[in-house]
C-alpha cells in the first residue's frame, strides 16, 4: 500500500505512546505524527482504546496516525494524584457494564461514583454482579441495587455455572461495543471470555482470604466477541470524577424527587424547614449514607470544576506567554 494513502482503523490496544490499530484486514502498530502531536493541546487530543483514526500505512506493518475521528462517547476520570487532568480510558462505547462482585467487593457508594460516569458518557450503563453463584440471596443484592441506581438493569451472572450470561448477551445488540470496568478480581476477564465462549482474556486467581485480586489485565483492550466488541480495562483503585454534574439526578434520582418537594426551591437540606430529604432520613424512607454519598459526590464534582477552570486559567497564560 502507498505510503500517501489513508486509511481509517480502529485503536484496539494502547501501549504508551504506541497503538494497536484494526482494519477489516490488517492489524497495525502506530505512532502518531509530528504534526499531530504538535497541534493536540491536551490528553484528550490522543487517540484512545475504542478510537477510530486515519493513518498512513508505513513498513513492516507499521502506521502513523494522522487524524483522530470524531467521538460518539468518551469514558474518562480524574487522574490520580495531585494533577489536574483529565485521563481518557475509552471512547466510542455503547454500554458500559458497571460490573461488582459479590461478596467483599459489594460497594454501593462505589457503584454510585461509577455510574455518575457511566451516565456523562452518553453510553448506557448496565450492573453486573458477578460470581452470583457465591451467594444465597442474589435476589437480594439486585433489589438493593436496583434501588441505589434506579433506571439501569441489573445482570446477576455466573462465569462458573454460566447463568445469567446468555440474559446479559441478549440484551446487548449485535455490534455494540462495550466496556467492562470495575474493580480488580470482580472476574471481568472471566465474564468477557464467558461472552466468548473460548479464552480470549488472561485471568489469574483471587485470594481467598480477602478476595482481592490482581491486576489480570494490565492494559485496555478491545476484543472482538460473538457479535460484539468488548474493552476489558484494568482495575482500578481510584475512579476520580472528572465530570458528571448534570447527570447527578440520573444516579440519585428518589433524592431529587424528594428535593423537588422541599418548602424552599434552594434548599440546602440543612436546617431549613419544611426539607423533604431530611423528613425522608428521619423517617427511614431515604438512607443516610445514600445521602451523605450524594453530597459527597456533588462536592468532589464541584471542586473538580473549580481546579479545571484553574489549570485552563494558568494553561492560557503559559501560552500566552510563549507567543509573547
Amino acid at each position: 500500500m502507498n505510503q500517501t494513502t489513508i486509511t481509517t482503523g480502529r485503536v484496539t490496544a494502547q501501549f504508551q505512546h504506541m497503538y494497536t490499530v484494526t482494519t477489516e484486514n490488517e492489524v497495525y502498530t502506530c505512532s502518531v505524527s509530528g504534526k499531530f502531536r504538535h497541534e493536540a493541546e491536551s490528553e484528550r487530543d490522543y487517540p484512545v482504546i475504542g478510537d477510530y483514526v486515519e493513518f498512513t500505512v508505513r513498513e513492516h506493518g507499521q502506521g502513523l496516525i494522522r487524524r483522530l475521528l470524531e467521538r460518539r462517547t468518551v469514558l474518562s476520570r480524574a487522574a490520580a494524584g495531585n494533577e489536574t487532568r483529565e485521563q481518557l480510558i475509552c471512547a466510542n462505547v455503547d454500554y458500559i457494564l458497571i460490573t461488582m462482585a459479590c461478596g467483599h467487593d459489594f460497594n454501593l457508594r462505589r457503584l454510585e461514583r461509577y455510574s455518575l460516569a457511566a451516565w456523562e458518557t452518553g453510553a448506557t450503563p448496565l450492573i453486573v454482579l458477578t460470581k452470583s453463584d457465591q451467594v444465597e440471596d442474589v435476589n437480594g443484592l439486585v433489589s438493593d441495587l436496583t434501588l441505589t441506581v434506579p433506571g439501569v438493569d441489573v445482570h446477576p451472572v455466573s462465569s462458573v455455572t454460566g447463568n445469567g450470561v446468555e440474559t446479559l448477551r441478549n440484551a446487548l445488540p449485535n455490534g455494540s461495543t462495550i466496556a467492562l470496568v470495575g474493580s480488580s478480581g470482580v472476574g471481568k476477564s472471566t465474564l468477557t471470555n464467558a461472552l466468548a465462549g473460548e479464552t480470549i482474556a488472561a485471568t489469574q486467581a483471587v485470594r481467598e482470604s480477602d478476595e482481592r485480586g490482581k491486576h489480570t489485565t494490565t492494559h485496555r483492550a478491545l476484543f472482538a466477541v460473538d457479535g460484539l466488541f468488548v474493552i476489558d480495562t484494568p482495575g482500578m483503585r481510584e475512579f476520580g470524577l472528572w465530570d458528571g454534574a448534570d447527570h447527578l439526578d440520573d444516579t440519585f434520582r428518589d433524592i431529587e424527587a424528594l428535593a423537588d418537594a422541599c418548602r424552599f426551591r434552594d434548599c440546602s437540606h440543612q436546617a431549613e424547614p419544611g426539607c423533604a430529604v431530611r423528613q425522608a432520613i428521619e423517617s427511614g424512607k431515604l438512607d443516610a449514607k445514600r445521602y451523605q454519598s450524594f453530597v459527597k459526590l456533588e462536592r468532589e464534582l464541584r471542586y473538580a470544576e473549580k481546579r479545571q477552570a484553574e489549570a485552563a486559567r494558568l494553561a492560557e497564560k503559559k501560552k500566552r506567554k510563549m507567543k509573547s
